[in-house]
């Protein structure tokens, strides 16, 4: 008879310990990846939210360091060198810390990561980089906590952090130009079609010298002549640089080929630039 209680015991045991309950954090945690520019961005934080409560001024104090978010500190990461308040901010995860004001906040991006909420005792010495950024009222509220990337461009973006009816936007710029300029350089020793194509594109898109552009996309068609794609820039490249005889030349010979291949897409697109220059 023991041996049978000492059995349903360890059955009872056994099932409590299986059949543990599971509820909602209620502050659940979120992980976003970016890529801005070429810079891989990544947020990691805990999404406190409203339930009733007056948020800035109560719940979160004004003037007082808060972890921008709930439980750990809010961690961001980023994968290449960037620039925030004027500072050289190294690729590397930081704690980004914030002291709320009912004008503006004080935005600190702090090299000590192994925190629980905000540091026990603050150092000056491990703030990367700070920003005094000027809150703007929402014209709805928003219940739970929410960081963005907003704005995003090819060389920055802006960290965006809202709640309630409040808007706090910190912008951050990337190294891209210097990236891709350096790339540009070093495949130039012995670059192929397609290196002499996206350099020549990016100097277009991107208001820099077009006559290089020039330079390279010629290169680039004479080495792939059949690529339509490529006469297609090498029109839009001709058109910034004066030469509207080169660009419609160019816009020609990219049209019969895209309609060769059954692009119609292009042909269009040809056809719209052919009139823009008073060819059709």
């Amino acid at each position: 008879m023991k041996n049978v209680f000492f059995y349903l015991a360890v059955v009872c045991l056994s099932f409590s310990a299986m059949a543990q309950i599971q509820t909602p954090a209620p502050s659940p945690t979120q992980k976003m990846d970016q890529k801005v520019g070429l810079t891989d961005v990544t947020i990691e934080y805990s999404r406190p939210s409203m339930k009733g409560r007056t948020i800035f001024g109560d719940l979160v104090p004004y003037d007082k360091m808060w972890r921008t978010g709930a439980n750990k500190n809010t961690m961001v990461t980023f994968g290449d060198d960037v620039m925030i308040g004027g500072k050289e901010v190294k690729a590397g995860e930081y704690a980004v810390f914030t002291k709320p004001g009912a004008v503006n906040w004080e935005v600190y991006f702090y090299n000590d990561t192994n925190n629980w909420g905000t540091p026990e005792k603050w150092d000056d010495s491990k703030v990367v980089a700070s920003v005094t950024a000027k809150t703007s009222a929402m014209p709805m509220s928003v219940e739970t906590f929410t960081i963005s990337l907003d704005d995003v461009k090819t060389d920055g973006a802006n960290l965006g952090l809202m709640w309630d009816k409040t808007y706090v936007s910190v912008p951050f710029t990337t190294m891209t130009d210097k990236m891709v300029s350096k790339s540009i350089e070093s495949v130039m020793n012995g670059p192929a079609a397609n290196d002499y194509y996206s350099a020549a594109v990016y100097y277009l898109e991107n208001g820099k010298d077009i006559n290089k552009a020039k330079t390279w996309i010629d290169q680039a068609v004479s080495m792939n002549d059949g690529a339509y794609w490529y006469k297609r820039q090498q029109s839009l490249i001709y058109a910034k640089a004066g030469d509207t005889k080169g660009a419609i030349k160019a816009a020609k010979k990219s049209m019969e080929q895209a309609q060769t291949a059954g692009n119609m897409d292009y042909v269009a697109l040809n056809k719209k630039s052919l009139k823009e220059w008073g060819a059709m």
